[in-house]
């Protein structure tokens, strides 16, 4: 059975996560709390603030053939708002955060076969969106990152990312407050509703899984058709 890591498995994209890997992978799961997340006897959490602690890699085993990186924010204000340091917090959460954990662990990645790193971006990144100027900034560092490791940890490891559209997570909720702002979000997409965790997780276990080997250095669109199409 794969070894995986999930950083930020309580809730959201990556509890869904942990829920369809659980039954043919051990998943080892780190956050702030437990959130959501059942341990079982093949999920292990450990309490982790990628802010605040370095990362225990004593908690995890010799080998890790998976590792997914999934704090995020979302922090949409007029760049005429913005201070400094709300730009630094989303930087330190989504982009340093990722490179720490990823620094820390990859002597446990390069003992796989076939080990695989998943990160998440955000559509706001390529199409460009009024108000998330810090939040594109931030993740427009982890879609660098994605193409300079893939090259630099090719073949061993691959390394790709995700970048979703507004997806119904907690981290969300206040942009889907009501029935309204849930249908006005869903008009805005193609596809004609908001995104699902389920849709996300799908995606970043394939990209874990073997069935992905001959993928790498990539930025995975999974958005409700918004970042390509205008209709």
């Amino acid at each position: 059975m794969k070894n995986i890591l999930i950083i930020g498995a309580s809730s959201g994209i990556g509890l869904e996560l942990a829920g369809k890997l659980k039954e043919n992978c051990n998943i080892y799961a780190m956050s702030r709390s437990h959130g959501e997340l059942t341990e079982s006897e093949n999920i292990k959490w450990k309490e982790f603030d990628v802010l605040n602690d370095e990362i225990d890699t004593g908690f995890l085993p010799e080998q890790i053939d998976g590792l997914v990186y999934c704090p995020g924010s979302i922090n949409l204000k007029p760049f005429r708002g913005l201070k400094v340091t709300d730009v630094m917090s989303e930087f330190e959460l989504n982009a340093l955060g990722a490179f720490k954990v990823i620094q820390a662990v990859l002597p446990k990645l390069k003992k796989s076969e076939s080990a695989s790193v998943v990160l998440f971006s955000t559509v706001a990144v390529g199409q460009g969106m009024p108000y998330h100027a810090s939040i594109s900034m931030a993740k427009g560092a982890v879609e660098g990152m994605t193409r300079s490791l893939a090259a630099e940890l090719a073949p061993a490891i691959r390394v790709n990312a995700i970048a979703p559209s507004l997806t119904d997570t907690p981290l969300a909720s206040r942009l889907l407050s009501s029935e309204e702002r849930r249908d006005s979000s869903a008009q805005r997409h193609p596809l004609k509703r908001v995104g699902k965790p389920a849709d996300i997780a799908s995606m970043a276990a394939f990209l874990l899984s073997d069935e992905a080997s001959w993928i790498t250095g990539q930025i995975m669109a999974v958005d409700g058709g918004m970042g390509a199409l205008k209709i």
